[in-house]
């Protein structure tokens, strides 16, 4: 049965490995909903963040092709019940509208969103929140007319207590240790 995975994979920050990455869910003509890349907490290593709609056996196999990369340390897969999730989408509108009527400041205020720019032609506003909040957000503000719209990708983090990385690499020590 398919449903929304998010995958998180920790790797060095090497050149080309998103394309590698990416191709894996290419071959298996899987489409990536969401997908982001940024500094881990560990110095040194990144953390990528993909959201797909697949089977959970298809989604371990992408994981699996994922870690056999050497500069992939781990990856894991979580449903979204296990991860506390968030994007940020940016609004722009004519500031003209946002002075000829209440109905902006409403909307921001309802949405709890805010605003971080006004200028004499343009009023940018931000919300953060998950992907149906800030789509229901867009379509309110488009029907007095959005100018430009962008919302990021997702990122995630695991609800448990402990990072699944920090328990890996733990583990990773104690055998080498012990194979000494």
């Amino acid at each position: 049965m398919k449903q929304e995975y998010i995958i998180s994979a920790y790797t060095e920050n090497h050149i080309g490995l998103l394309n590698r990455i990416t191709i894996i869910f290419t071959r298996r003509h899987i489409n990536i909903e969401s997908l982001t890349v940024s500094e881990s907490a560990l110095k040194g290593i990144s953390k990528f963040t993909i959201v797909v709609n697949a089977s959970e056996d298809v989604v371990r196999k992408i994981v699996g092709q994922i870690e056999k990369h050497v500069e992939v340390l781990k990856a894991f897969y979580h449903t979204n019940s296990e991860m506390i999730s968030q994007e940020i989408a940016l609004y722009k509108v004519a500031t003209e509208a946002l002075i000829g009527s209440t109905l902006i400041e409403q909307l921001v205020r309802k949405y709890n969103a805010r605003i971080l720019e006004v200028t004499k032609d343009y009023t940018v506003i931000e919300k953060t929140g998950h992907k149906e909040e800030t789509q229901e957000f867009f379509e309110e503000l488009n029907q007095i007319g959005v100018l430009q719209f962008i919302r990021s990708g997702r990122v995630s983090i695991t609800r448990s207590p402990i990072e699944k990385l920090s328990e890996f690499l733990k583990e990773r020590d104690r055998m080498l240790d012990s194979a000494e």
